[in-house]
């Protein structure tokens, strides 16, 4: 399969099922909203390593999982009744897009957040379609996650940790309140054991499109999640 070749003045992506094996669909483009919020409406994200040319994925199969059947082990739960962390949605943006910029994984060398993807990320997120999640201790931040929403769909971005187990107590809190608001599914886009153990499965392309077609003509909802999500569970 040939891989596709953007143009600068169209945010237009060729047809999903043209992606290769490893999920690359095109290269090149840019990083404007306009154009990355439709690459989200057709189920195609930006990933690539710093320095190098944009590459936008369609993967097959897609990893996700459907917010109402997300895994709380018992640790997670002992966490939640001792109100181990404090969350927050919308509150600190930049902090949570800066800390997965900046925290360390050794699997990776640098990152792909880029100042032209951080600040392609606050013009969506002010107007309503990035959410951020924050978990504090105290007064700090420790961890987080942020990623984009359309309709039913969350498509989850990045996520850190300066703390064991904060990202993972945001992302069950997330998960939670879009599971009370009926959300169908939260993309992870790839798969990785951390969040096969919270019950992360792979969905085919075809019906993973189908889902996002079917929810990107939804009207956005573009309420501060802060005002409107539970803070606290129990188990």
């Amino acid at each position: 399969m040939p891989i596709f070749e953007l143009s600068s003045n169209d945010y237009s992506f060729p047809p999903v099922h043209f992606a290769n094996p490893s999920g690359i669909l095109a290269i090149g483009g840019d990083l404007q909203p306009n154009r990355i919020l439709n690459a989200y409406s057709h189920g195609i994200f930006p990933w690539f390593n710093p320095e190098e040319p944009i590459l936008w994925w369609s993967p097959d199969p897609r990893c996700i999982i459907y917010p109402s059947e997300i895994k709380v082990s018992k640790s997670m739960k002992q966490l939640f009744r001792r109100n181990e962390f404090r969350i927050t949605y919308d509150q600190d943006f930049l902090g949570v897009i800066y800390g997965c910029k900046e925290i360390y994984r050794p699997d990776q060398q640098g990152t792909w957040i880029s100042e032209e993807i951080i600040d392609s990320y606050l013009q969506l997120h002010k107007q309503g379609f990035i959410h951020s999640v924050e978990v504090w201790q105290g007064e700090k931040l420790v961890g987080g996650l942020y990623g984009g929403n359309l309709g039913k769909c969350f498509f989850g971005e990045s996520m850190f940790s300066r703390v064991s187990n904060a990202s993972k107590f945001g992302f069950i809190s997330l998960a939670k309140n879009l599971a009370l608001l009926n959300y169908e599914i939260i993309d992870c886009q790839v798969h990785n054991p951390h969040l096969e153990s919270m019950g992360a499965e792979m969905m085919g392309r075809k019906e993973f499109s189908e889902i996002v077609k079917k929810q990107s003509s939804s009207e956005l909802d573009k309420r501060n999640w802060n005002d409107i999500f539970i803070k606290e569970f129990e188990f």
